[in-house]
């Protein structure tokens, strides 16, 4: 690769990071083209995103961003998950991570926050922003649901009491 292209791949990068959230470092020895490529895949449609690029390259693309720190973590072949959701690269990763023993977490970043890969690894545990948005909402129409049937209880008595009566009154 050439300089131009390196300077490129450098500031594209840099221009990826800008709108991550999460920021998951891998060490990937020994995957196969096959595998590497089924793990991009599987990013995309979480909505992440998986580079491959020489340390010093990936050194130099972190430099002046929020993820700084990640840098002494850049040892070996590695390669950077990120995302704009708080969880979808670490879940992915970690999914993959721990069904094909050749990819390992090294760490990760949630801004200027350095995370260790047990942190990585307790952040794929949480639900997505979307399961979450569904808890809540599941959340918020219960007491409604509640309120609608204990409002139509004492109705539902009273008609009883009445047809009691009226069931009396006919004997």
């Amino acid at each position: 690769m050439d300089r131009s292209g390196k300077q490129k791949l450098v500031s594209e990068i840099q221009e990826t990071l800008k709108d991550a959230e999460l920021v998951v470092i891998t060490q990937q020895s020994g995957l196969t083209v096959a595998e590497v490529s089924d793990l991009r895949r599987k990013m995309r449609a979480a909505g992440a995103g998986y580079k491959v690029a020489k340390n010093r390259l990936a050194q130099l693309a972190l430099k002046g961003t929020k993820y700084e720190g990640l840098e002494k973590l850049l040892k070996g072949p590695t390669a950077i998950a990120f995302s704009s959701d708080p969880i979808a690269a670490a879940k992915v990763a970690v999914t993959f991570a721990n069904s094909n023993e050749k990819l390992k977490i090294v760490g990760g970043s949630m801004g200027a926050d350095v995370l260790g890969p047990d942190a990585v690894k307790a952040l794929a545990t949480l639900p997505s922003l979307d399961e979450l948005r569904a808890k809540l909402i599941g959340m918020l129409q219960t007491p409604a649901t509640r309120v609608a049937t204990v409002l139509q209880a004492p109705a539902g008595q009273l008609a009883r009491v009445f047809g009691a009566y009226a069931k009396k009154g006919e004997a």
